[in-house]
């Protein structure tokens, strides 16, 4: 039997790691490739969205109480949907990754943003900042892919290395790695930080008989 005072075995702590680490190990795949392709860009993004959505579509079943499960189901289908598309490997093109990416960057992001406002508004307090910060961050990345360089090139060269030329398509890839990682820093210092356990809620009279 629960009581109100029961420590939660998974709260908001294991979901903020969980996603710390994913955006990390995509962070870490773009930043120490060479190839900032779309072809790459999209499959560290579909391993990244998948992953993401599984971790809210456990945590709509094991950390949110009825009721508070809106945002998290949400935001696992527009992540599992984004990596779905983003996986199928004869669809990785330049305009694919600008078009999921930026679709599921603007809808992810206002989905967090608002159940985090939600929540405020509701006095709830676990996880509001970083529903904020993070629905504003992933919002900031989709408006920075809509900007017009999805043509753009610029080609340059290095003495002693070569002619290169920096793409619009290598730039948004260096974009999503660099909000990956911006992403990873702020969970991980949230989920390390000490915090108060989370109380289980009481259990109803109904849910108490069946």
């Amino acid at each position: 039997m629960t009581t109100p005072s029961s420590a939660r075995a998974f709260d908001a702590r294991h979901v903020q790691l969980a996603r710390a680490l994913f955006a990390a190990l995509a962070a870490t795949m773009i930043t120490f490739s060479g190839d900032h392709s779309a072809a790459l860009g999209l499959s560290v993004f579909s391993g990244f969205a998948l992953a993401t959505g599984l971790v809210f579509g456990l945590s709509a079943w094991l950390v949110s109480p009825a009721g508070q499960r809106v945002t998290p189901v949400l935001l696992a289908v527009v992540s599992v949907l984004a990596g779905l598309v983003a996986s199928v490997t004869t669809w990785r093109t330049t305009g694919l990754f600008f078009g999921v990416v930026v679709a599921w960057a603007l809808l992810s992001g206002l989905v967090e943003l608002i159940g985090a406002v939600r929540d405020r508004k509701a006095g709830r307090t676990a996880g509001v900042r970083d529903g904020v910060l993070i629905g504003i961050v992933t919002l900031v990345l989709g408006a920075a892919l809509l900007l017009p360089f999805q043509q753009y090139a610029l080609d340059y060269s290095i003495a002693g290395a070569g002619s290169f030329t920096l793409t619009g398509i290598t730039i948004a890839v260096g974009l999503f790695g660099g909000y990956a990682a911006v992403v990873a820093v702020f969970l991980a210092i949230a989920g390390f930080s000490p915090r108060r356990p989370e109380p289980v809620p009481a259990a109803s009279p109904e849910e108490a008989a069946s």
